[in-house]
């Protein structure tokens, strides 16, 4: 098969891509970004995205390879080397870029096939890299949803994506507002457990097995006093160290299982 090629770096095409790498205004614009690595796109696909294009370097990644991530291939091109090295995000990747069709991530488009809905909560997370690993914790345990307090950082940031390896794609995911948030659980009976210092009692002493949001907050702040003041229960994580927090992810992590293990990992 004869793809079309684009060779040069400056091609308007091109250039556009670059801006939706770069930039989150104009990922947010367009509705588009782009998705690099071969299981980042087939996870994409398999989550009902849609691929718009398809880009690939065929000195690292085969015209085989390009069939074999889709049976109806959208429109594909085959680049340079310096385009490609233009556009990729990883130093060490697979050849191929994926430009991809957001969705939208809304609370009010929240479905749970679970009667019993276990919900991974943060607030305001800035880092990528902690949105990240939150999102690979949260398909490890397979939760029924994370859900985005007042986001400070574009979910389609690549480094997102990135360090998710992918799990951007394989969650249930919205964002909202705390007071949309805690609206929502509420409406839906789903007890809120806080993460935070005050008034917290030890989180392996919870039920944790009828809905359950756990909600966490910021390695900084914590979470915001409209949280406290609306959780079921405050809950802390015992440590016997010098500091009194731990990385927002791993937080996640043990709560996450911790729930999973009452639940006998169902």
């Amino acid at each position: 098969m004869t793809f079309k090629q684009i060779t040069s770096s400056q091609n308007a095409y091109i250039k556009e891509l670059y801006q939706l790498k770069e930039k989150s205004r104009e990922r947010k614009k367009t509705g588009l970004f782009l998705i690099e690595g071969a299981r980042e796109i087939g996870l994409a696909i398999k989550g009902g995205y849609s691929i718009n294009s398809i880009l690939f370097y065929p000195d690292i990644f085969s015209e085989e390879q390009v069939n074999s991530l889709t049976t109806t291939l959208p429109n594909t091109i085959e680049i340079s080397k310096e385009v490609y090295q233009k556009l990729a995000h990883r130093e060490t990747t697979e050849g191929v870029i994926a430009v991809a069709k957001a969705k939208e991530f809304s609370i009010k488009n929240l479905s749970f096939k679970n009667e019993n809905p276990l919900i991974l909560v943060a607030e305001a997370p800035e880092k990528p890299g902690n949105i990240g690993a939150i999102l690979r914790t949260a398909d490890a345990a397979n939760v029924d949803a994370v859900i985005i307090a007042n986001p400070k950082t574009d979910l389609y940031n690549p480094n997102i994506i990135r360090s998710s390896v992918g799990c951007i794609f394989t969650n249930q995911i919205a964002t909202g507002t705390t007071s949309e948030i805690i609206q929502f659980l509420k409406e839906n009976n789903i007890s809120i457990y806080c993460a935070a210092l005050q008034a917290s009692e030890d989180y392996h002493l919870q039920d944790y097995t009828k809905p359950t949001a756990l909600v966490v907050g910021t390695e900084a702040t914590g979470l915001s006093d409209e949280w406290l003041e609306n959780a079921s229960q405050n809950i802390i994580i015992p440590m016997q160290g010098e500091i009194d927090s731990m990385n927002v992810s791993v937080a996640a992590g043990i709560l996450i299982f911790e729930a999973k293990r009452q639940r006998n990992f169902i």
